[in-house]
């Protein structure tokens, strides 16, 4: 119900929304044209009177609008659904608003404008903005393909299950090319869109144009060392990595058996490497290598899709993208030399190349240095031996690793610089970029983290 003293402040709230929804010009994209009028966002025929009589609902289902004395419902689903999708569900003010159920409407412009939502938009009835949302929502993941790239696993990502992450993503994506204009086009992306004479030849055409060089990778002093010199090869040609850290996404990743995913974009394309124990019985560290290294060769080949792959599995159908990342990893030459065929000769090359030992069975079987048989016999062991180590628990990392880890080396630093250029405030930065999991005080912290 409306508060008291409510008609005179109906009657300026009303005229108020007019001039918001007057200002409002939507594309193409967000209002369907034939249904709905562009001027008010309420289907054809409706009237605006009428628009905030239709949310004179339940409190329970409302936010309540404080606006000069009067209190006007809005639907709380349609809030919750239009702030969700935004960088603004982040704000003290969101959160304060969906606890008491109200909100002066100078915060409710504050929110809209942070999120770069239509003010108007709150005020229409909720299926027009399921509607908007929903076509946003398309709009926004059709940098990522529904269809899950797969390598000898029968796992489907669901993009529902990973959407606030890509979302978050692709947030980041336009808010670096915004605030960074030396980016250029990306010239690692449809590198390797036609295959060249060998899986071989497209592994070393890949590793020139990173300027990576497998001498490098064997001589780190571990495969965490690797790890960091192999992404800091890939970032320095504008592909962002960002990887998983629970508590510090907008989402948790339950259930979600995948290996990460590539978000398309044409200057700053992001691989998200999802980590964690995948169920095929590898070592974290060296699965993440050999994952980071095929989602390389996918953007090179211009696929963009959630990834499963399963180390664990001989069959054949691996691709030619798992072969080059193979080749680039475990040179044709190297393994040519070594012929492994025992566990420990597996793990002696495992050692060497930074991978899985499971990646060296995989490697030799595919090079046709050792036969299915003997390939299942060997996994069927390493995954023994995985199985009866003792497992760990992963300490808690500080937050300023955690969020240069889950943003990226590289759109952090490149950030920081838009930071010290005062193209947006500390607060900003806290909010956009560390999704207020670091406070203005700790930039500090994450500039070390840096180093």
């Amino acid at each position: 119900m409306i508060s008291r003293g409510g008609t005179a402040s109906t009657i300026f709230m009303v005229s108020r929304l007019k001039r918001h929804m007057s200002s409002v010009s939507l594309s193409r994209e967000l209002v369907g044209r034939d249904s709905v009028c562009e001027a008010c966002l309420l289907p054809r025929g409706a009237t605006l009177r009428r628009a905030v009589d239709l949310h004179r609902v339940g409190a329970g289902m409302t936010i309540l609008v404080e606006l000069d004395g009067g209190r006007f419902p809005i639907e709380r689903s349609a809030f919750s659904a239009l702030l969700d999708n935004s960088v603004a569900s982040t704000y003290v003010d969101y959160q304060r608003a969906i606890e008491c159920g109200s909100i002066p409407f100078a915060k409710l412009e504050y929110l809209a404008h942070r999120g770069e939502i239509p003010v108007a938009l709150f005020f229409a009835p909720l299926p027009l903005v399921q509607a908007q949302v929903d076509a946003k929502t398309e709009k926004l993941l059709s940098g990522v393909s529904k269809t899950t790239f797969s390598v000898n696993s029968r796992e489907r990502v669901e993009l529902r299950d990973i959407e606030l992450i890509v979302k978050d993503l692709i947030r980041k994506q336009e808010l670096l090319k915004r605030y960074d204009s030396s980016l250029k086009k990306n010239e690692i992306i449809g590198l390797l869109r036609k295959s060249g004479p060998s899986a071989g030849a497209d592994a070393a055409r890949l590793s020139s144009a990173l300027q990576l060089s497998h001498a490098d990778v064997s001589a780190a002093r571990n495969k965490g060392a690797a790890l960091e010199h192999l992404i800091s090869r890939v970032e320095a040609n504008q592909i962002l990595v960002s990887r998983s850290v629970q508590n510090y996404m907008p989402q948790r990743l339950h259930h979600v058996e995948f290996s990460g995913m590539t978000i398309k974009d044409t200057k700053v394309p992001y691989i998200f490497l999802a980590g964690g124990d995948h169920g095929d019985a590898q070592e974290p560290t060296g699965r993440t290598i050999f994952t980071l290294m095929l989602m390389t060769v996918l953007v090179a080949r211009g696929i963009f899709a959630p990834v499963t792959w399963d180390g664990q599995s001989t069959g054949s159908q691996v691709g030619r993208e798992y072969d080059i990342a193979g080749a680039m990893l475990m040179p044709t030459e190297l393994l040519n030399a070594r012929r492994p065929s025992t566990l420990e000769e597996m793990r002696e090359v495992a050692d060497y190349c930074k991978v899985t030992p499971s990646a060296v069975v995989m490697r030799a079987l595919r090079l046709k240095l050792i036969g299915q048989r003997d390939a299942g016999a060997l996994l069927a062991q390493l995954r023994r031996d995985y199985e009866s180590q003792p497992k760990t628990t992963a300490r808690n990392p500080r937050p300023e690793n955690a969020v240069r880890k889950y943003n990226g080396a590289e759109f952090t630093r490149r950030m920081l610089a838009a930071l010290d250029a005062n193209a947006l405030s500390p607060r900003e930065f806290c909010r956009s970029v560390c999704l207020n999991k670091l406070s203005p005080d700790q930039i500090s912290d994450l500039r070390k983290a840096l180093r």
